[in-house]
């Protein structure tokens, strides 16, 4: 009795969850709506339709705080008002997430099996972010990426004559010999990175002190076109740029603790207008945050 008394009363507890006004949805395909109204939308939008099982407490108290956390990440009724690179960097590491089964969260599918995204919907999004490309081999390209290679991975030596970022960061020379950390392949827009990381970065990751990073960590990382072969075979094609993450939680504190700097190009010409290029770079890690935003993940044994 106390039981049935207990349960009736918690359901006098319900935290306020709204539907606001759709206001800049996602302008996309059907067949990418349909995928994403199935699985993302009831968390993800602005459109909440909760089952009648996620109406009552204490299921309903942890449905409407998911919702209201998920909004503040991805919400695909307003996802239009951002910029658009800010919604290539959003969708990117959505479609990320779901690819490594992060998403839709398995806690949530249990009760909602329909929200589970098949691999040809996978496939499907995937493409719509950035359709496939039949590359054809080219042989003379292949042999001038690949001294263009040669050149990189020796150019250790001081680097001179490189001008510093717009907002103030000197070039840092000798990162390829640094670790690798991680790879990145980007579907989205077919390139290619590696990422490298410094002492600081590789003590953190045997330590396993990577939440948040400790400063003085410094990430490196390199990318290049995707070229293929004439065995079929994806490697680095023409050198674009490379980017450096610098943690220091003080001096860098307008930008997340993260000192951001990118040089384009095998001239190494330092990237953006002025010094507010750094608001892309926020604005792109900011899907992960939680991961003292960082989007790769270590390869385990780099240590």
């Amino acid at each position: 009795m106390v039981c049935v008394v207990v349960f009736a009363a918690i359901q006098l507890i319900h935290p306020k969850l709204d539907n606001p006004p759709v206001t800049a949805e996602l302008k996309a395909p059907p067949e990418v709506k349909r995928i994403l109204k199935t699985s993302c939308y009831n968390c993800h939008s602005n459109e909440t339709h909760l089952f009648w099982f996620d109406r009552v407490a204490p299921a309903y108290w942890i449905a409407a705080s998911d919702v209201k956390e998920a909004r503040k990440h991805l919400n695909f009724s307003e996802i239009e008002k951002l910029p658009a690179a800010q919604q290539s960097a959003i969708l990117y590491e959505a479609i990320s997430q779901i690819q490594l089964g992060g998403m839709p969260l398995k806690s949530y599918t249990l009760l909602h099996p329909e929200a589970n995204v098949s691999p040809d919907d996978l496939a499907i999004l995937k493409n719509y972010l950035h359709p496939t490309e039949t590359s054809t081999p080219n042989p003379a390209a292949g042999t001038a990426a690949d001294d263009q290679y040669e050149k990189w991975i020796h150019a250790s030596a001081p680097t001179t004559n490189v001008q510093p970022t717009l907002n103030g960061i000197a070039y840092i020379s000798g990162y390829q010999d640094w670790k690798i950390i991680s790879t990145t392949d980007r579907f989205d827009n077919h390139t290619m990175r590696v990422i490298f990381g410094n002492d600081v970065a590789i003590k953190a990751i045997a330590e396993n002190n990577i939440h948040p990073w400790p400063d003085g960590t410094i990430f490196a990382k390199g990318a290049w076109a995707q070229q293929v072969d004439e065995n079929g075979d994806t490697k680095t094609g023409q050198f674009i740029q490379v980017e450096f993450m610098i943690k220091d939680h003080q001096k860098y504190a307008s930008t997340e603790g993260w000192g951001f700097a990118r040089w384009r190009g095998t001239d190494l010409k330092p990237y953006g207008k002025d010094a507010a290029f750094t608001s892309e770079c926020t604005g792109c890690h900011k899907p992960v945050r939680e991961n003292d935003y960082v989007y790769s993940f270590p390869l385990t044994g780099q240590q």
